[in-house]
């Protein structure tokens, strides 16, 4: 069980909750801090002074003050109006890791909420009632405002109680409207009070919730790019010199000292590295520690960032004791969007690296030997294609990577009548993100699926050989799942088997006895 603060989720619960449906509750001291906050706000309301999004219009419309009777209103019609998203729904997962990191914001106590509304969005997890979210048309300031009205509407409504105001949510496998899906799961809908659409809508916290789950899933994915480094380093009979810790310690970067260190201890016993006699290899091999050492020290980086804006009060404005509204910008996703911009750099980069690792095991002038294309033996190069298509994907799929790499945070255009006139693009960043993880995924995959080829070629050569300890144990859990092919045959669905593999942490034993 999951227990909200507003103080200790971290990147691992949310993993836990999003994909593994773990269950969650609001801890004592969460229910505390929200009734707190809740009291906080009516006494402002008692006072009559006007405050932004209390008792004010939003945006550009600011200095309109609304009447106390029309709170409900106001915070009905900022949900309606702010739900024009577009393109296709987000991912379940990204929707419940939302609805968690909203929650949990709530639950840290300046928002003035009243507890209803994060009761209902954990009901509504733990009942896995999850509304469709389009993934478009959020610019991560202020805040997510689109997601995350498309998320109120299904569990918010009003006086008129209008099916068609709802939404939708996935429930018990159907995707139905909000309002009959939460009476599906017998949850009420609530009737905003004075700020609550605001402090509902108002954050980067699709961004975040986007950027926790890449974040889980890089470190997966660099993790085992180390595998297929060493595998390849195998295949290509490469030099451990390039590897020497004296070599990364003279430099002294962490992240380069880590790579190489796990790399020495995956060719333990290695018969194969060293054969080739080359004085050094080509830079995808040698080099490889300080590429991928990088993006191991940037996602560090990266994982405090979002771990504290998963922690983070984000909505406008945050009230305090005695009883003070305070407007700020805690809604701006400048740190998810630079942080995401950064993880896309550096994923890029490592299937990039990875990627002419392949090259060069499938080049006859550059393998060290082996068949052209990694076909069979010699004669059959011509009749079979070999590995020459998977090659072509990884490329594909680098030079895609390339361009959504792109920095996304440096790009700002002026919304609400130039009110906004600096914005994060963080939505974009997270999104960008998450595909270039996705599609580095498959190309690692692409790296392992060819080194065990190159592998079973280099053993037909070279019979009394072996690999090294933890590379044996990689090359078994591949050629368990995808057994050796001698002609052509349909390679791509043998390369999603290995991803599977990647996805299931099924290397993870490796993993964790080079990490111990």
């Amino acid at each position: 069980m999951i227990r909200l603060d507003g103080n200790n989720l971290t990147i691992e619960k949310i993993n836990s909750v999003a994909r593994d449906y773990e269950k969650v509750s609001l801890s004592e001291q969460g229910l505390s801090q929200i009734e707190k906050s809740n009291n906080l706000k009516n006494n402002i309301l008692e006072s009559g002074s006007p405050v932004y999004g209390i008792n004010t219009g939003f945006g550009i419309f600011s200095d309109k003050k609304i009447a106390n009777h029309d709170s409900a209103k106001l915070s009905r019609n900022l949900i309606l109006s702010h739900a024009v998203g577009t393109g296709n729904p987000l991912p379940k997962e990204i929707v419940r890791a939302a609805m968690l990191v909203r929650a949990n914001t709530l639950a840290k106590g300046f928002s003035g909420v009243r507890k209803e509304i994060v009761e209902t969005l954990i009901k509504m997890l733990n009942k896995d009632l999850v509304p469709i979210i389009p993934s478009q048309g959020s610019l991560g300031s202020s805040g997510d405002l689109g997601p995350l009205s498309h998320m109120a509407l299904v569990f918010t409504t009003d006086e008129k109680d209008l099916e068609r105001e709802s939404g939708f949510a996935e429930f018990e496998g159907n995707i139905i409207s909000g309002k009959s899906a939460m009476e599906k799961a017998h949850i009420d809908r609530l009737i905003l009070g004075p700020k609550e659409g605001l402090a509902i809508n108002n954050g980067a916290t699709f961004s975040a919730a986007i950027m926790a789950l890449c974040v889980s899933d890089a470190k997966n994915l660099l993790n085992h790019s180390e595998i297929s480094l060493a595998l390849s380093l195998e295949a290509m009979l490469g030099c451990d010199s390039a590897f020497d810790v004296r070599i990364h310690e003279a430099r002294g970067q962490l992240g380069q000292i880590e790579v190489a260190k796990h790399v020495r201890e995956l060719i333990v016993d290695s018969d194969f590295v060293n054969l080739s006699g080359r004085v050094q290899d080509a830079y995808s091999l040698r080099c490889a520690p300080q590429v991928q050492g990088i993006a191991r020290d940037t996602l560090n980086f990266i994982e405090q960032i979002i771990t504290r804006e998963i922690n983070a009060a984000t909505d406008n404005p945050l009230i305090f004791d005695p009883g003070l509204a305070l407007s700020g910008g805690n809604f701006h996703g400048e740190p998810v969007g630079i942080a995401a911009d950064f993880l896309s750099i550096v994923v890029t980069e490592s299937a990039a690296i990875s990627e002419r690792r392949i090259n060069r095991m499938t080049d006859a002038n550059l393998n060290g030997g082996l068949p052209p294309m990694l076909v069979d033996n010699f004669d059959a190069a011509g009749l079979n294609s070999g590995l020459m298509m998977p090659q072509y994907t990884a490329a594909s799929l680098v030079l895609e990577n390339s361009s959504l790499a792109y920095p996304d945070s440096v790009h700002s255009l002026p919304t609400s009548g130039d009110q906004e006139d600096h914005n994060a693009n963080a939505m974009t960043a997270a999104r960008h993100a998450w595909e270039i993880i996705n599609n580095a995924y498959h190309v690692i995959a692409i790296e392992l699926y060819t080194a065990a080829r190159a592998i079973d070629l280099r053993k037909k050569i070279m019979p009394d050989k072996k690999l090294g300890n933890g590379t044996k144990k990689a090359y078994e859990i591949i050629r368990k799942e995808v057994p050796y092919q001698a002609g052509d045959a349909l390679w791509g669905p043998e390369i999603e088997k290995v991803k599977q593999l990647i996805y299931q942490k099924s290397f993870v034993p490796i993993i964790d006895n080079l990490i111990s």
